[in-house]
């Protein structure tokens, strides 16, 4: 008979976005953390059932982070310099906390720049939260706890 102790899953919900220089308290929403390898084939004399498969280069998907829009311009202003020619990487993290708030997973993104922004979809007609997009393109994802 087991007697291990069942340990819930965490949710989704606790999270935050660490940003080099940027101190943005809170998201709504962080997607896009993946990654794939391309695969090579290769085909090989006198092996002609199928090809020899090998890994290529890694991609990794854009980040993409939504926030409920407030007097702080620090994101957009980010996105803005890129728009003028003024690219600055930055590196950040993506920190998965439990209910006590305390760190349980972390995702460390490099050399990162604001792709893309979307303002909020505006409704008279709605009650819900102005909501801002900022899409990063980085080079490379790593989960490190």
């Amino acid at each position: 008979m087991a007697t291990a102790e069942v340990q819930d899953p965490y949710v989704n919900f606790n999270f935050l976005v660490e940003l080099d220089n940027i101190a943005r308290a809170s998201f709504h929403e962080v997607s896009g953390m993946d990654s794939t390898v391309d695969v090579i084939e290769h085909r090989e004399g006198g092996w002609n059932t199928t090809p020899r498969k090998y890994p290529g280069q890694t991609k990794h998907t854009n980040l993409v982070l939504k926030w409920g829009m407030a007097t702080d311009t620090e994101l957009y202003d980010w996105h803005r310099e890129v728009t003028q020619g003024k690219v600055s990487r930055r590196n950040g993290s993506v920190v998965l906390l439990d209910g006590a708030g305390q760190e349980v997973a972390r995702w460390d993104f490099v050399r990162a720049w604001p792709a893309k922004y979307t303002g909020p979809g505006l409704n008279a007609e709605s009650s819900d939260i102005a909501i801002e997009t900022l899409e990063l393109v980085h080079e490379g994802l790593t989960r490190v706890s």
